[in-house]
């Protein structure tokens, strides 16, 4: 099987987006096209994005506000529109459907975390962990977010029009976060794919042990982490950076060619088999 790392003029390994090498693995086959069922997870439902319910969540716990949006996709609604959430903690989480999810206010710890497909948007602020392992879709938060904003995010959209608290990105995995405002200490603290867009400053120990990915910064960085260097920003960057900040709506008159780009130095890729004095000079 062909190593993938051998074609090192592809757009992707520019851009700094690394993946292992497949050779002398095995490939298993999971689905097969003539299956469409497989491709859709179990109690999946056919939404219609014109037909939208509201739901006030003033007298809701958690676990009956995420049932009333499960029986309100059960019957078709494509978009749902929760009003009064009040800052309640774990809204909106595990929705492995295509949504269109409105929260008016904001939310508090884990809210639409472990989603797959949803697009949300949230009109006020979020609490820690937002959007934890998400999978695939969009969020987009209006306001501000707390600590480990996108903590082991996969795949898809996160947006932050605000400012972003500590370790943003933990163990990031893949997708794209963005940030209009400002991010915390040990943000993309030990990353792994994906990457990150940051229009203002960033605390200190940005992507300290990252492993792969790359995080762009429009303002200051007070300290960059164990194994994060700084790289060339090339046109390809530029690119994509103007295309992925149009479709978050956010940073249209910012100067993309002012950002910095971070990516891994990759000195502890094999931390276990350097010699003590190497280890030293790795951390």
């Amino acid at each position: 099987m062909a190593n993938i790392n051998d074609n090192k003029d592809s757009k992707s390994h520019s851009m700094g987006l690394h993946s292992e090498a497949l050779k002398g693995r095995t490939q298993q086959v999971f689905f097969n096209p003539e299956e469409d069922e497989n491709y859709y997870y179990y109690g999946a439902y056919d939404v219609d994005f014109n037909k939208r319910t509201e739901i006030d969540a003033t007298e809701l716990s958690c676990k009956d506000l995420n049932d009333k949006i499960k029986n309100a996709m059960s019957n078709g609604y494509g978009t749902v529109v929760v009003k009064n959430p009040q800052g309640k903690h774990s809204l909106g989480v595990g929705i492995l459907n295509k949504l269109n999810l409105i929260f008016e206010g904001s939310l508090g710890y884990f809210g639409v975390g472990s989603i797959d497909g949803p697009i949300v948007r949230i009109s006020g602020r979020v609490g820690w962990s937002c959007a934890e392992n998400m999978m695939s879709g969009k969020v987009v938060i209006e306001k501000n977010a707390g600590s480990c904003f996108g903590a082991a995010i996969r795949g898809g959209d996160l947006i932050c029009k605000g400012s972003v608290g500590a370790r943003t990105g933990i163990d990031m995995k893949g997708g794209t976060i963005i940030i209009g405002g400002d991010a915390g200490a040990f943000t993309g603290f030990m990353m792994q794919r994906g990457r990150m867009v940051i229009l203002g400053d960033v605390g200190e120990n940005l992507g300290d042990s990252m492993y792969d990915g790359t995080i762009y910064v429009g303002g200051s960085i007070k300290s960059l982490g164990s194994d994060a260097v700084e790289s060339e920003l090339t046109e390809l960057d530029k690119s994509w950076l103007k295309r992925k900040l149009k479709v978050a709506e956010i940073g249209s008159d910012f100067d993309i060619s002012k950002m910095k780009k971070i990516v891994a130095g990759k000195k502890l890729w094999n931390y276990d088999a350097l010699e003590p004095a190497e280890r030293k000079g790795a951390i």
